[in-house]
């Protein structure tokens, strides 16, 4: 029996994959599913590059807009909800189209995860109070005692992943390691990929640069001000790691002036291009490129798969 067939759109920040796929709706049943770490936050849109109140309206996206900056969202969230927007868009004879940069996201959604214990909120504090007090240079040192393996792969200076990890094995007893083994059930839908193709990493600087000035213009300094002055946000927070939120969190602290503000939040967005280009070139499922700047190409690309 033929599986269902679900579309995906991958590619760096700023290659146009939000643009080619409102292109693609005004041709096809599409369902757009965002595939974002940083769309899924409310307030935060400006510094996201979020698609327009206006261009919400004509091209619905789901999973934007569905968590406040305080919240955290795990990789198995996302799993959970994109998989019943699929079934829902499927359900009424649509197409779903996963679009978006987050590979973490893409990855949990096509190959499973592991059975991880859910977050503790006591746990994380603890860790972090032992952080704020011995440094996470201390934290990544007991995650070497206990999961040398998480260790070598969790740089020091990653909070994030480190409390994790060594929260993974202080509510499970169990390493992050080894219960990485296990992967879970794939996606069980025929997926066809497509991804945005970036030749031309100057045009892609430059695109990054260009956009960070024009979210400067749109008020992205008053947005940041305003999350900041809600007094439960922090820079420990997902929400507030986000390309150009830390660094402008950091301008308006007085932490950093404003040109190193600039300067460094292009440089963090080339980064995350960077870390997402070679990602995909080292992805193990087969993808379709296509190219930003020639729409045809990719709708035609898309269409074959129809025939």
């Amino acid at each position: 029996m033929n599986k269902p067939s679900v579309f995906t759109l991958m590619g760096p920040t700023a290659s146009g994959k939000t643009a080619l796929a409102m292109a693609l709706s005004d041709h096809y049943p599409i369902d757009i599913i965002s595939v974002d770490s940083a769309l899924i936050y409310k307030g935060m849109d400006i510094g996201t590059a979020k698609p327009s109140v206006q261009e919400l309206v004509n091209y619905p996206h789901k999973l934007i807009n569905i968590k406040d900056p305080f919240e955290s969202y795990s990789a198995a969230d996302f799993r959970r909800d994109a998989i019943i927007e699929i079934e829902s868009s499927l359900s009424k004879d649509r197409i779903p189209l996963l679009v978006g940069g987050t590979m973490l996201y893409f990855k949990a959604l096509l190959d499973g995860l592991s059975p991880l214990p859910p977050a503790n909120e006591n746990v994380r504090k603890t860790i972090e109070e032992k952080a704020l007090r011995d440094g996470w240079q201390a934290i990544h040192a007991e995650l070497a005692k206990v999961d040398p393996i998480s260790a070598a792969r969790i740089h020091p200076n990653d909070p994030q992943r480190l409390n994790r990890a060594l929260e993974v094995y202080l509510i499970s007893g169990k390493s992050l390691t080894d219960l990485t083994q296990d992967k879970g059930s794939a996606l069980n839908y025929n997926v066809v990929q497509f991804a945005v193709e970036c030749d031309d990493r100057a045009l892609l600087h430059r695109r990054i640069e260009q956009r960070f000035i024009k979210m400067l213009e749109q008020g992205f300094e008053n947005e940041v001000n305003v999350l900041m002055q809600r007094g439960d946000l922090h820079l420990n927070l997902p929400s507030m790691r986000c390309v150009g939120y830390r660094q402008m969190w950091e301008y308006l602290s007085g932490d950093i002036n404003y040109d190193e503000m600039v300067f460094k939040g292009i440089c963090a967005t080339r980064q995350l291009a960077k870390r997402q280009i070679t990602w995909l070139r080292g992805w193990q499922n087969s993808i379709e490129w296509v190219n930003s700047n020639a729409p045809k190409n990719f709708f035609e690309l898309f269409s074959k798969q129809f025939r």
